[in-house]
């Protein structure tokens, strides 16, 4: 059962009780594409354990390179690319 000002998302008619919270299937239909689409995105925050991951794998690739076996070397242009 909808309210008396209960009305659709998409396009602001009433709402159907059979399409609930929509007006028709059309604008549920909308909706469903809009967020196939990305048009609706949630925000989120990068955790503060990014930050400090990221910096971890610099120098940690800067001492295998001077251990001289190369490895450091070549993961260092694998995560350039």
């Amino acid at each position: 059962m909808t309210g008396p000002r209960e009305r659709c998302p998409v396009c602001g008619k009433p709402a159907d009780p059979d399409y609930r919270p929509f007006c028709s299937r059309r604008c549920a239909d909308v909706d469903l594409g809009r967020w196939f689409n990305e048009d609706y995105r949630i925000p989120a925050e990068e955790p503060p354990d990014a930050e400090v991951e990221d910096s971890a794998d610099e120098p940690a690739g800067e001492s295998d390179s001077e251990s001289g076996d190369g490895a450091g070397k070549g993961r260092r242009g694998v995560l350039a690319h």
